[in-house]
């Protein structure tokens, strides 16, 4: 592995091309009996709504499937279990077939990763034989869905959040191994900073966080508990007696929060001091084992304020439980009081961080009450993407050897829009106005120039456009069996995700009741798309 800095992460092991539906090995042999491994396919990756009731999606999960193509070849002991699981009347000539596949016939054009997208969009257009691409299905949709998904789950928890800072802490909670890695990687990119994974952090690059569980605190039941109480000073010199100053400072500080000390919990307190001295320079204390203003909050600042007396700094505390909106305004006023009682300044601004089940509602509903935390640790809601669990791309023929193909169903949302596509996004002033999908012989469209742009399905819905700029979405990476251009590190995609968030309105990207973004596609698609239609549609006959 290396660092994302310079190279791209090894591929995943697990992503080969055996991880793939049963049905695309027999398809392809369907094919190749046929004779049809020469023929040329166009194929449509896109999506059919937008998830968690919103108006956009984040596009990811490019980097996984370029290296996908990069290693995509049968292995001898792939060849053997193909045998095993096809009938026995399979030619062998087919699985000799077979070991010569690799994707260097493939072109392969997609939207930049962590660019904000839409329904009907092509993510991903695949060009070559029609074999090779059709065994390409399961695993892209794969790789783009969950990775897709994720950072859209990301990005809307960055928009509710603002400034917060935010970190997941989903591992535990995840489906499963890759999916734990997967999510901290995508919440990266939709803009998180940061995660409890620290095989993530070490694949990825990604800022680890954590503090400690309830389980350490409870496994303190009194001062006795602790086999040293020394501590080196910051500044150097010889170890003292740490929990003295401890002991002194909360006689003190059990005053300002007018407790008794017989309230305050010694377990939690010995917890805390043992935390303290093994992470000077990293104390951040859960304080919610017991009750948060009787014993969490008062045995924190006394261990924070002797960590002061040997030269360190206390980071802040986690809630994780309760009233996080009030629990956090109280743990703000104190820290404000002892900043003020002890000339501390920076103990006003002690970082308050909550986790909890915390999803994007309550993010909304904490700003509503008013709150004073600083950071969030999110888990469950995150990396299960509870409130949508799949995001249902498709992958859909679109031309078989430069012939249109749709697929038509009483469902309009499920007819293809056929034919190899170029897409465009057209952009107003200030934000974007409009994605128009035009057929692949089109002109492109032209800045100040008036286009027609058209619903595909409804008539009446049609507007001119005259853009300010025009950015062309689709762009080759893939030809020849090569990369075209250097992959971007998460950073760099992450702030893509920033970037083009920003070219929507606001009222695209709020919670309740979005607006929906428009994709139109041009006149002459429009016709073509209708005249189609009715070519392929059967004539009922009354009687």
């Amino acid at each position: 592995m290396t660092d994302t800095n310079n190279k791209k992460i090894g591929q995943n092991s697990i992503v080969q091309p055996l991880l793939t539906d049963l049905y695309q090995i027999t398809m392809a042999y369907a094919y190749w009996k046929t004779g049809k491994i020469n023929d040329q396919a166009v194929f449509d990756l896109y999506f059919r709504k937008n998830p968690f009731q919103g108006e956009f999606t984040i596009f990811a999960g490019l980097e996984e499937c370029l290296k996908f193509l990069e290693k995509f070849r049968y292995s001898d002991s792939d060849i053997e279990y193909i045998k095993q699981v096809l009938p026995s009347s399979v030619e062998d000539e087919f699985y000799d077939y077979l070991r010569t596949i690799t994707a260097d016939e493939i072109q392969f054009y997609s939207v930049k990763e962590g660019t904000v997208v839409f329904p009907r969009v092509p993510l991903i257009r695949i060009e070559g034989p029609l074999v090779i691409a059709q065994l390409l299905e399961t695993t892209l949709l794969n790789l783009v869905n969950y990775a897709s998904l994720m950072a859209t789950n990301a990005a809307r928890y960055r928009l509710a959040a603002g400034k917060l800072q935010l970190y997941e802490f989903g591992l535990r909670r995840a489906q499963g191994p890759d999916g734990g890695l997967s999510a901290s990687k995508y919440a990266y990119i939709g803009g998180f900073d940061g995660t409890s994974n620290v095989l993530a952090g070490k694949l990825f690059n990604i800022p680890v966080k954590g503090t400690h569980a309830h389980s350490y605190i409870t496994s303190f039941n009194c001062l006795d508990n602790l086999n040293t109480t020394l501590l080196v000073p910051k500044n150097g010199g010889s170890a003292k007696n740490f929990l003295e100053s401890v002991l002194t400072w909360r006689t003190s500080v059990a005053k300002i929060f007018h407790v008794l000390l017989s309230e305050v919990n010694d377990g939690e307190l010995a917890a805390f001091v043992s935390f303290a001295l093994a992470m000077p320079n990293g104390f951040m204390a859960l304080v919610d084992t017991y009750d948060v203003k009787r014993s969490g909050l008062i045995n924190f600042c006394a261990v924070a304020l002797a960590l002061h007396d040997f030269g360190y700094e206390a980071i802040g505390v986690r809630l994780d439980s309760g009233d996080l909106a009030y629990l956090s305004g109280v743990a703000r006023e104190y820290f404000k009081k002892i900043s003020s009682e002890y000339n501390l300044p920076y103990f006003s601004k002690l970082n308050i961080l909550a986790s909890n089940d915390i999803n994007e509602e309550t993010i909304i509903s904490l700003n509503e009450q008013g709150h004073c935390i600083d950071s969030l640790g999110i888990g469950t809601h995150l990396v299960t993407c509870q409130k949508q669990p799949a995001l249902g791309c498709v992958y859909k023929l679109v031309e078989l050897n430069g012939e249109p193909r749709i697929k038509l169903s009483h469902d309009v949302a499920k007819v293809t829009i056929p034919g190899k596509k170029n897409v465009y996004r057209l952009y107003g002033n200030t934000f974007s106005l409009i994605d128009l999908l035009q057929t692949a012989e089109e002109s492109p469209p032209t800045m100040e120039q008036k286009v027609l742009c058209r619903h595909p399905f409804e008539e009446s819905k049609r507007a001119y456009v005259i853009p300010s700029k025009v950015e062309t979405l689709l762009v080759l990476q893939w030809v020849n069996g090569k990369i075209l251009r250097p992959l971007p590190t998460l950073q760099e995609i992450k702030e893509n995700v920033n970037r083009s968030l920003k070219i929507l309105r606001p009222d695209i990207k709020r919670s309740l009741n979005p607006t929906p973004y428009k994709v139109s596609v041009s006149d002459s698609l429009y016709h073509f798309l209708h005249k189609l239609w009715l070519d392929n549609a059967p004539i009922g006959e009354l009687s």
